[in-house]
């Protein structure tokens, strides 16, 4: 039998037969598109630590599209500034018209006219930086 524990403080714990299929769970694949490579590493290290898999990290939209295809993720975090021609939006728009990949936007992108054009692709999500482990998590959470 499987028990839930309350540890209190709003933290659940769960016995050694829900631990172990928690981890017997396979992880879900995160394609991370960012320009910034101190950014890309900071978000590979938290989502590592989160338990997701990185199972890329790429700069241009280009680059993406071809990762995409060749990976089938289950979730994308996408910068809108990228490198290339085409920015963030326009790659969530070109993937989507190929794939089902819900897409997260983790950007510094606050201003009207992006979050309106973001908002046309069917975002899962839009996480601003500079962000905290728990809105990304979340974010991550819902959209998977």
């Amino acid at each position: 039998m499987t028990r839930i524990i309350s540890l209190g403080d709003g933290f659940i714990g769960c016995s050694e037969t829900l631990s172990q299929e928690i981890l017997a769970m396979p992880q879900a694949r995160v394609l991370i598109v960012e320009d910034e490579k101190i950014v890309a590493l900071d978000l590979e290290q938290r989502l590592r630590s989160f338990g997701y898999a990185v199972i890329g990290i790429v700069s241009s939209g280009k680059a993406a599209m071809a990762k995409a295809k060749e990976t089938t993720p289950d979730l994308i975090l996408m910068d809108i500034t990228l490198n290339g021609e085409m920015d963030g939006i326009q790659t969530a728009l070109e993937i989507q018209r190929i794939q089902d990949i819900p897409v997260i936007y983790v950007t510094a992108h606050a201003d009207g006219v992006t979050i309106e054009r973001a908002k046309h692709t069917g975002p899962f999500g839009y996480v601003l930086k500079p962000f905290e482990d728990r809105e990304l998590r979340s974010g991550i959470e819902v959209a998977l």
